[in-house]
């Protein structure tokens, strides 16, 4: 979730030292009957006359689908420097990607259904405004039709920060900024051995998530050689930030380890006084010994932690839940999916166990090699023993299965949770990931025309 825009308080206390942060991040244990699910998703918006990406301001732009949104359905609004960049209601929020992505961070909610229902709202209501202004959006991993310099860069102080900044540090940073959608789920965890286990599962099984919901396969109206180019993009963005991070299976993994970690990343910026303050290849530990250079003398509050943490983005990241973040957006069933596997697999302790025992032998070189090939080979990507994706799907699908059926929660219709594995089940059957799809219209039916998939598979 995009960090909301707010001075720290000033008056809060200043972090003493290294065992508050540890503290922090272990605060977010909860016992299992208290775990919730977050769900997150980001789309394109467009003009449907032009297919023209959506500018901030104008009678047809993300400005205008905000205080719509604010104006009919009781939003509460995030200004920064007299812009509004977003919006808040019942612990969900409506947020701004670099150009113009529209994002919905969901609230922490109990059941599949539950959020399959938010996103389901939000999309309707998303609807209700875009409509009538000729706005429509579109789940994609990628833009498939814009260059960058044709896609706007919205109104907040802290993308002007990262733009210049990941310059200096790979060559796609401003691609993963302006040209990619993401969908996430975060969960939560009972204790410091249950969210090491969780985190080692799911980064081993990150690079299976981007081959089921791959998605991305078009850049600038042509096919751009890769089923994810949103997961290539983020090999070449930032390699003090991002990647699989092998520690995380290492012994002594804990809450302080990734403290560590995060000591040693480098800071974007810091808020103070309604600004962000460019604090970029700075440290956080020159911070906490009061020798920033941009604030000589002080010490930081928590929530410049929290700042920082949510300026890091490996595949999966911990703040006081666990965030999966190894998978392009799609369609509304594909971000009820996204959860329901992840829920399936985390939150019942047998499947987690299972799930443990499949790749619990992979070493670090095995991890990072399906990372790298799942971009262009999908479920055909060897994986350790012989096996492919495919085969790994199957397997984990039915875990999921298992462990959604054991949680028993029914709709109003008397259905569990496992209904929303049906997609995912015909993906691994057939073998044929998403973007394998769109790939056969595009040589199909599209005639090499990509600009279809704005009707196809517009929300």
């Amino acid at each position: 979730m995009t960090t909301p825009t707010s001075d720290i308080d000033e008056t809060s206390p200043r972090i003493a030292g290294k065992h508050e942060l540890v503290e922090y991040l272990e605060a977010g244990c909860k016992p299992s009957e208290d775990w919730r699910i977050g769900t997150e998703h980001e789309k394109f918006g467009f003009l449907r006359e032009n297919l023209a990406p959506l500018p901030y301001e104008g009678k047809a732009s993300v400005l205008a689908m905000l205080e719509g949104l604010r104006d009919r359905f009781g939003w509460a609004p995030i200004v920064e420097s007299g812009k509004l960049i977003g919006l808040q209601r019942d612990g969900a929020s409506v947020s701004l990607e670099p150009g113009g992505q529209f994002e919905l961070s969901g609230a922490p909610l109990e059941t599949i259904h539950q959020t399959c229902t938010e996103v389901g709202r939000h999309l309707e209501e998303v609807r209700e405004i875009a409509d009538p202004l000729g706005i429509s959006f579109l789940g994609l991993g990628a833009s498939p039709l814009w260059s960058l310099a044709e896609t706007p860069v919205m109104p907040k102080g802290r993308y002007k920060i990262m733009m210049e900044y990941m310059d200096k540090v790979g060559r796609l940073g401003r691609q993963m900024m302006f040209r990619t959608c993401t969908v996430q789920t975060n969960l939560d965890f009972g204790s410091e051995a249950d969210m090491v286990k969780k985190f080692r599962v799911a980064l081993a099984l990150q690079p299976l998530g981007t081959a089921l919901f791959a998605n991305s396969p078009f850049m600038e109206g042509r096919p751009n050689g890769f089923l994810s180019y949103r997961s290539q993009i983020w090999t070449d963005t930032d390699p003090d930030r991002t990647g699989m991070l092998p520690f995380v299976f290492e012994d002594g993994m804990g809450f302080e380890r990734y403290v560590d970690y995060a000591l040693d990343v480098p800071m974007y910026f810091v808020r103070r006084g309604g600004k962000y303050l460019d604090a970029s290849g700075l440290s956080f530990r020159d911070f906490m010994d009061g020798k920033l250079e941009i604030l000589p003398g002080e010490l930081p509050a928590m929530d410049d932690f929290a700042d920082h943490l949510s300026t890091i983005f490996p595949e999966v990241r911990l703040k006081r839940f666990l965030e999966m973040r190894g998978s392009d957006a799609g369609p509304w069933s594909h971000l009820c999916a996204f959860s329901a596997f992840w829920v399936g697999l985390m939150y019942c302790p047998v499947c987690l166990d299972g799930a443990w025992d499949r790749v619990k032998t992979w070493t670090a070189a095995e991890r990072e090699a399906m990372r790298q090939s799942v971009r262009t080979l999908g479920l055909k990507t060897p994986i350790p023993g012989g096996a492919t994706m495919q085969d790994l799907a199957m397997e984990m699908l039915d875990l999921a299965r298992i462990g959604l059926s054991n949680r028993n929660n029914l709709s109003a219709s008397g259905e569990n949770e496992t209904g929303y594995l049906a997609e995912l089940d015909e993906i691994a059957r057939s073998g044929k990931t998403p973007a394998d799809r769109l790939l056969e219209r595009y040589y199909g039916a599209w005639n090499r025309d990509v600009r279809h998939v704005f009707t196809e598979k517009a929300y």
